[in-house]
C-alpha cells in the first residue's frame, strides 16, 4: 500500500510541474495577441528560449510513469480521450514548429506568430478539457468502456477557458519579472484583467462541481472535514487579494508569479483531495489500478535515479538564466 502510495504522489508531483513549468510557456504565446509590437513578442520569446525544451519533459515524464506505475487507468484513459490527446499533441508539435521557424523568418514572421499563439491557446484549452472530463468522471459505468466519457460537454469548455486564462495569468507574472519598461507596464495591465477572470472562473468551476458530482459535497460539507478543509479556499483567497495588491502596488515584482502558482497548488490539491482515491474517476481507485508489486519497486529505482537528476537540472538552468532580458536572443 505505501508502495502504491509513493507511486501516486509522484506522478502527481510530476503532473504539478508540468502546469506549473509548460503553463508559463503555453501563456507567453497566449499573451502574443495581446502584445502588437514585434520587438516585445521577440523579448517574450526570449525569456523562454533556454528552458522550454525542459518544461515539456515533465509531461513525458509523466505519460512514462503513469504506463510503468497505472497500466490500467493508463490503457483506459488514454483511449478514451484519444481525440483531445491527439489535438493536445498536434497542438504542442505545432506550437514547437513555429516557435522555431519565427527566429529564422522574416516576412513571414506574422504566420508563425499566429501559428505560436494558436497552438499555445488550443494546447491549453485542450488540458482544460481533459481537466474538466476527468473531473466528471465515469460515475457509476461499469464495467469500463471507451464510450464512458463525453469529452466535450458545458463544463469541460468551462475548465478548458479557465486554463487559458490561467496559463495567460502564469505568462503575464512571469514576463513582468523578466521584463522592463512599456512591455512590462502592458502585462501589468495584462495581468490585472487576467486575474480577476481566473478568480470568476475559479468561483464558478467551484460551485459548478458539487453539482454535476455529488461525491464532492460529502468530501467538502460534512463535518469534521469541512472545518480542515476550509482551510484551502480560505487560502485561495488570501493569495487572490494580495496577489491584486502586488499588481496595482509593483513593488513586489516576483509576488504575482509567485502568487500565481500558489493558486494553481491550491487549485490542483483541491482537486486531488475531491478525486482521491480514484484514478479513474470515480470508477477504478489506485489501488486496483497499480501494476504488480515487482513492476512498482523496478520503476521506482529508475524514477529514484531520473527525478532528482530532472530537479536539478530544472533548478539549475532557471538559476543559470536569472535576470531580466532586454534583447532579442537567438540559437
Amino acid at each position: 500500500m505505501l508502495l502504491i502510495l509513493t507511486w501516486a504522489v509522484i506522478i502527481s508531483f510530476i503532473i504539478m510541474m508540468y502546469v506549473l513549468l509548460d503553463g508559463f510557456d503555453l501563456g507567453i504565446g497566449i499573451l502574443f495577441p495581446w502584445i502588437k509590437h514585434g520587438q516585445y513578442r521577440d523579448i517574450m520569446m526570449s525569456t523562454v528560449l533556454p528552458v522550454w525544451d525542459g518544461n515539456e519533459t515533465w509531461l513525458v515524464f509523466g505519460a512514462a510513469a503513469l504506463y510503468g506505475a497505472f497500466p490500467l487507468a493508463y490503457s483506459v484513459l488514454l483511449p478514451t480521450l484519444y481525440i483531445p490527446i491527439m489535438i493536445l499533441l498536434v497542438s504542442l508539435i505545432f506550437r514547437g514548429v513555429a516557435f522555431e521557424f519565427r527566429f529564422k523568418a522574416q516576412r513571414s514572421q506574422f504566420v508563425w506568430d499566429i501559428a505560436f499563439a494558436a497552438g499555445s491557446t488550443v494546447a491549453a484549452f485542450i488540458q482544460g478539457v481533459i481537466l474538466g472530463t476527468f473531473v466528471k468522471g465515469y460515475g457509476s459505468h461499469l464495467p469500463l468502456s471507451h464510450a464512458a466519457y463525453q469529452w466535450l460537454t458545458p463544463f469541460s469548455v468551462f475548465t478548458g477557458l479557465a486554463v487559458v486564462c490561467g496559463y495567460a495569468l502564469l505568462g503575464a507574472t512571469w514576463l513582468i519579472v523578466k521584463t522592463e519598461g512599456k512591455l512590462q507596464d502592458q502585462l501589468y495591465k495584462a495581468a490585472k484583467i487576467l486575474l480577476g477572470l481566473v478568480t470568476f472562473f475559479l468561483v464558478g468551476v467551484s460551485f459548478w462541481t458539487p453539482f454535476i458530482e455529488p461525491r464532492v459535497v460529502k468530501i467538502w460539507f460534512t463535518a469534521p472535514k469541512f472545518y480542515y478543509l476550509s482551510v484551502l479556499p480560505l487560502l485561495t483567497l488570501v493569495m487572490v487579494l494580495y496577489n491584486f495588491y502586488c499588481l496595482y502596488n509593483r513593488k513586489k515584482e516576483r509576488a504575482p508569479f509567485v502568487l500565481t502558482m500558489g493558486l494553481f497548488i491550491c487549485s490542483y490539491i483541491g482537486f486531488c483531495i475531491s478525486a482521491w482515491p480514484y484514478i479513474i474517476p470515480h470508477a477504478v481507485s489506485v489501488w486496483d489500478a497499480a501494476a504488480a508489486p515487482s513492476t512498482l519497486k523496478f520503476t521506482l529505482v529508475g524514477t529514484a535515479i531520473l527525478l532528482p537528476i530532472l530537479l536539478i537540472y530544472t533548478l539549475y538552468s532557471y538559476h543559470v538564466f536569472r535576470g531580466k532580458v532586454k534583447e532579442f536572443i537567438h540559437y
